[in-house]
């Protein structure tokens, strides 16, 4: 299962840093910016994508006719937690608190749409998943 989630990370990662990158250039009007935000989010955001697909993994509550509403719930927390790192590190970066507030609240719509979608992408791809666990 490491290398699925490993793998989940690295294409995940690939579609939010590009979505974060466009966000805080079209919000800052500078490019810089926009691929310093992007660059730091890279290292920030892999190793918390990484922590929170483990996390999720750990969780046996849900049932196997439910995983529409697991996603769903994946989503709305990976959300939170990467939305609030954009936020803050586009402040720091910025300088500018309200660059922070705008690029996080785009991209709390943008990314749910992205990530939905990465989601049911990938529970439709069976690398990584382990046959005998599946029974």
């Amino acid at each position: 299962m490491h290398k699925r989630h490993i793998a989940k990370t690295i294409t995940w990662r690939f579609v939010g840093t590009l979505d974060t990158v466009l966000l805080s250039w079209l919000v800052t009007g500078d490019a810089l910016t926009g691929l310093q935000i992007g660059g730091t989010e890279l290292v920030t955001k892999m190793l918390l994508y990484y922590f929170h697909e483990r996390a999720w993994y750990s969780l046996k509550v849900f049932k196997k006719n439910q995983d529409r509403v697991r996603h769903l719930l994946k989503t709305i927390t990976w959300r939170f937690i990467g939305t609030s790192d954009t936020v803050i590190l586009a402040w720091l970066i910025s300088g500018e608190a309200e660059f922070g507030l705008t690029i996080g609240g785009l991209e709390l719509v943008t990314k749910m749409i992205l990530y939905y979608f990465h989601e049911r992408t990938w529970y439709s791809i069976r690398y990584g998943v382990d046959p005998e666990k599946e029974k």
